[in-house]
């Protein structure tokens, strides 16, 4: 079990005393380290979960919180009700491979856990940093999931809702609502009422378009009851890069799902780029989106939800660009050799071999010959599951077996 030492910098430390069972520490409370922690026999390992938030999210129902369809505790699952050996709320801010040790940044903000973070902090701003304390594993399983992707583009970060964690439902529940009850003011014009009702949804993957289904639904069958001289002004619009919605599902699903929209009157705008996001100071509480397609024209919305895709998370791309030295694991190599965690080009997220296990590649192979094209193998007890990580041929044979 673990207990707190004294450390002669100050911070706490949390180490372990020896006993028969392996001390397995999962970064991550999502989908697979939530999956993962709940299968492992507590019989045969001391299970460790170190994660910002305190519970599991069932993020398919997400849509339905963000509209009141479902309340929050019905798609949240508190994960010490796994009777784990320890958790800590906090973000894994960087990994000792050689010590096996992982320091934390303690998380004190119910907030900041339940909304999407969007930003890292830098080790520069030590300011900013909540406390630091370690934590020790023996086999250490990374399943830090990934972050909503902005593509860089200008105000999304500032001011659009994303939908990924249970605060951002909340956040979109309370704003839609509010929206309403503006729009109600007598002193609101109905070019002001045009604006705040128009909703606008980035991005048209199955979170996207289902959230739109879920805002029509919440309109037609709520809040028309409640605001039925506000219908005229209200405006519910996908927009897309793409050429058509849904690209990973059965073209003849995608074309239901399109015909069903323009049946309920929801707009669909494939092959539309959005290039930024700002406030509209002719109306308070709107913005201003400009698309390429459009020339200098902006569209006046209430909010933008944005739900564009996953980016890498960023302890990963830090992980991936630092270098460590680690044992030789093949004939080839006989002695200790400076290695960094192999990540994929495309996605960033972290190789690792059929069983999981995260792999490396020496640092030097560049600058010496014969170890070019050398792998040192996977990392002794280090894996790495869900949307970080990355298994080598696993996608063709997905198409091979569902298509």
């Amino acid at each position: 079990m673990p207990s707190t030492l004294s450390h002669p910098s100050g911070r706490a430390t949390l180490a372990t005393v020896p006993d028969r069972k392996e001390r397995v520490v999962i970064l991550g409370s999502g989908w697979a380290g939530y999956t993962f922690a709940r299968s492992l026999n507590p019989n045969k390992f001391d299970r460790i979960m170190i994660s910002p938030r305190s519970y599991f999210v069932f993020t398919p129902l997400l849509a339905g919180t963000a509209v009141g369809t479902l309340e929050m505790r019905a798609v949240l699952e508190p994960v010490r009700r796994l009777g784990l050996d320890g958790f800590y709320q906090g973000w894994a801010d960087d990994i000792d491979f050689a010590r096996k040790t992982i320091r934390v940044e303690a998380n004190t903000s119910d907030d900041l856990a339940s909304r999407t973070r969007l930003m890292v902090k830098h080790s520069s701003e030590a300011s900013e940093k909540g406390p630091m304390f370690e934590v020790t594993y023996d086999k250490l399983v990374i399943a830090v999931g990934s972050y909503s992707q902005t593509f860089g583009i200008e105000g999304v970060k500032e001011h659009a809702n994303f939908l990924r964690d249970i605060g951002d439902a909340r956040k979109i529940r309370m704003k839609v609502l509010q929206l309403f009850e503006k729009a109600a003011l007598p002193l609101t014009t109905d070019e002001e009422r045009r604006k705040l009702l128009y909703f606008a949804i980035v991005g048209g993957g199955p979170t996207g378009i289902e959230f739109a289904a879920e805002l029509h639904d919440l309109v037609k069958e709520d809040l028309s009851r409640i605001y039925p001289e506000l219908m005229r002004f209200v405006r519910i619009t996908v927009f897309d890069v793409a050429q058509k919605v849904l690209p990973m599902f059965d073209q003849t699903l995608a074309q239901y799902a399109m015909d069903t929209f323009r049946r309920e009157g929801i707009s669909v705008k494939t092959g539309h780029h959005l290039t930024r996001i700002r406030p509209d100071s002719e109306c308070e509480g709107c913005f201003k989106l400009k698309i390429k397609e459009y020339g200098v024209e902006e569209i006046s919305a209430g909010i933008v939800v944005w739900s564009t895709g996953l980016m890498q998370n960023p302890l990963v791309e830090k992980l991936s660009c630092k270098k460590f030295t680690a044992p030789p694991t093949t004939p080839d190599v006989k002695s200790p050799v400076e290695v960094q965690l192999e990540a994929d080009p495309r996605t960033g997220g972290l190789i690792t071999d059929s069983y999981l296990r995260v792999n490396v590649t020496p640092r030097t192979a560049k600058s010496e010959p014969s170890l070019h094209n050398l792998h040192a193998g996977p990392l002794v007890d280090v894996y790495a599951i869900g949307d970080c990580a990355v298994i080598p041929g696993e996608y063709l044979w997905s198409l091979i077996f569902f298509t």
